[in-house]
């Protein structure tokens, strides 16, 4: 589950984390309030959406006076933001914090997350702040200072001394660094994330570390254990197919392509979307119906990639087992039968209760292409979108 920068730093105050004296608005009335409530002469004006390149997008304005304030959050709320990791379509801004100023002198980067190769957390800074950490992984790999986590004992101080040397930093600097990745990662794992990311990163003149800007992303399988993040959830960010199909416990993301793909098994749905990238094809969403699959899981997530109107053929692959291949093909044919269908449908079924599934597919004298391999399968998806 992704939340927005203001609400990050909220959960990072509470570990101590030094964030920015900040308010959540919603209107440019409310702007110009939390402005004048906020200390120094320096505000910064920030939209808040689910997405990072704000600044790059025009949706990050520095304001010297209050009229400029009211002035850039007039120009940013209700814009359509487009940025890097938004796509061509963006997003309207809702909502604004506006924070104080800090007098910089360095920025630099932070970032926690899972290395699944160790099956450790991992701690990375780099001395390049404000630039995407893809981009320096690419071109100055050696920029990039790692740490990899025990989990039986949890982040050590030695470990952010460590890190904290490498970044150049000397006295009071260090110390506060030392302080803040230690609080960092202990709000980080304490939440359940899977991502913590600060980008900035500043150190001020003063010698201050602060989180001038704020990425947490958590981990959807253990949001039972904190209600409190779950409120933050912004149904507004999100992909509408995405919500609804969270409804049917199915694990669905949207993508830009024409193929809709149904999947049983993350492994096998992300290998499916493969060979039809392999076969010229590209595929419109990831979908897993899981191991325990029934006729209304399959019927559901089928009427959910039908909603999306970029889709002009549909590739089902099933490996029955668990699941039997025979309730996969009840469903899908309820669900033809029930929604008018106007696109192409390939069908792969393999493994449980195959053979029962082919007859039922006959019987119902709908119009599916079978197919018997996965390559077979692409291939067959990728030709009916040619004709």
């Amino acid at each position: 589950m992704k939340i927005h920068e203001y609400q990050a730093k909220e959960i990072l105050k509470k570990y101590n984390v030094p964030v920015p004296n900040g308010k959540v608005v919603f209107s440019p009335e409310d702007a110009v309030k939390a402005a004048k409530e906020i200390a120094g002469k320096i505000k910064v004006v920030k939209a808040q959406i689910h997405a990072g390149g704000r600044g790059k997008g025009g949706g990050v304005k520095v304001a010297k006076n209050i009229p400029e304030v009211r002035k850039f959050a007039k120009q940013i709320l209700g814009m359509n933001l487009v940025t890097h990791q938004t796509g061509p379509e963006g997003k309207k801004v809702k909502r604004l914090l506006i924070e104080q100023g800090v007098n910089i002198d360095k920025e630099m980067y932070v970032g926690i997350t899972l290395d699944r190769a160790q099956s450790r957390n991992v701690v990375m800074v780099s001395t390049e702040g404000g630039v995407e950490i893809e981009k320096v992984a690419a071109e100055t790999p050696e920029k990039i200072l790692k740490e990899s986590i025990d989990p039986a004992v949890g982040m050590q101080a030695y470990q952010a001394r460590k890190l904290a040397f490498g970044l150049g930093l000397e006295g009071v600097q260090f110390k506060n660094a030392v302080k803040f990745l230690m609080s960092l990662y202990k709000a980080y794992d304490a939440t359940d994330a899977s991502i913590a990311e600060i980008n900035p990163l500043v150190v001020t003149k003063e010698g201050d570390v602060i989180a001038l800007d704020a990425k947490m992303n958590f981990d959807d399988n253990a949001l039972y254990r904190h209600k409190d993040i779950v409120e933050y959830r912004d149904f507004d960010e999100e992909e509408p197919l995405e919500i609804e199909a969270s409804k049917y416990d199915l694990n669905y993301i949207k993508l830009d392509g024409n193929v809709g793909c149904m999947v049983n098994g993350a492994g096998l749905a992300m290998g499916t979307m493969d060979i039809i990238k392999l076969a010229g094809g590209e595929p419109a969403n990831f979908l897993d119906v899981g191991g325990g699959a029934n006729k209304e899981t399959v019927a559901n997530g089928f009427k959910i990639i039908l909603t999306d109107p970029n889709v002009k053929a549909i590739l089902i692959n099933i490996f029955g087992g668990i699941v039997r291949c025979d309730r996969v093909a009840q469903g899908v044919i309820n669900a033809v039968k029930e929604i008018k269908v106007e696109v192409p449908i390939v069908i792969r079924l393999e493994g449980t209760n195959a053979k029962e599934a082919g007859v039922l597919l006959k019987k119902s004298k709908l119009n599916f292409e079978v197919a018997t391999t996965l390559e077979d399968a692409a291939n067959k998806v990728t030709a009916v979108l040619k004709k």
